[in-house]
């Protein structure tokens, strides 16, 4: 089995896992620039039954090459994705639950605890609404992409795209998102009920824990 078809399938899993997904709603993907081919989950598969056999391979005009099965609706965005930044090696999706309030209300996730700054180092952004006409969402995360460099942006209405440079690494920072917004959920729910205020990272404490958790001292070699 392909080593990027099996990281793909797995990283689908990994929602599944993680509570991320309902249904057969989000995906992930990968890519192989060499190649010129994509690998993504296929469209309305429920993944209990996902086997790796079954992921899509596409071309990166979005054209199947493999198997019988149609990749996600999502692949366009995907796609438009890849084509525009070179560094990002896998794409997830998901409408995880504390992600999708944040997006039905059109707040940014803020940044409220440390663990939120290790990971983001900056607010998890969300752009306006926009419907799913050709690559508008693409075009939409792209904006927001280069204006904030976060990996893990949320569309207004809709949920969550994340970007990393493999598919693990992408549905890693759609969890964490996720961890992100439950916490800020919480805390801006309880706050007003305890008579607390609910006060953001300062930037300069922000940029320490994020360099810190980004640097050799972090993690293993």
């Amino acid at each position: 089995m392909d080593k990027l078809r099996q990281a793909v399938w797995k990283a689908n899993q990994a929602l599944r896992q993680n509570n991320l997904v309902y249904g057969t709603q989000g995906n992930v993907s990968g890519i192989d620039r060499p190649g010129g081919f994509i690998y993504i989950k296929p469209s309305g598969v429920a993944y209990e039954e996902l086997a790796p056999s079954m992921v899509v391979k596409t071309d990166l005009t979005g054209k199947a090459l493999s198997g019988a099965l149609k990749p996600s609706v999502d692949t366009v965005h995907h796609l438009r994705l890849y084509a525009a930044l070179p560094e990002v090696g896998g794409v997830c999706h998901t409408h995880s639950r504390f992600v999708t309030v944040f997006a039905v209300l059109g707040l940014a996730v803020p940044v409220f605890s440390t663990g939120h700054a290790d990971v983001f180092g900056r607010d998890i952004p969300v752009t306006p609404y926009v419907d799913n006409t050709a690559d508008a969402i693409g075009q939409a995360l792209l904006t927001s992409y280069r204006k904030y460099r976060c990996p893990a942006i949320i569309i207004g209405k809709h949920g969550l795209f994340s970007v990393g440079d493999s598919p693990d690494k992408a549905a890693f920072y759609a969890l964490m998102a996720e961890y992100c917004a439950e916490t800020a959920y919480y805390a801006l729910a309880l706050g007003p009920v305890l008579g607390r205020k609910i006060a953001r990272l300062s930037p300069k404490e922000i940029a320490k824990w994020y360099g810190r958790y980004h640097s050799s001292r972090y993690g293993q070699k």
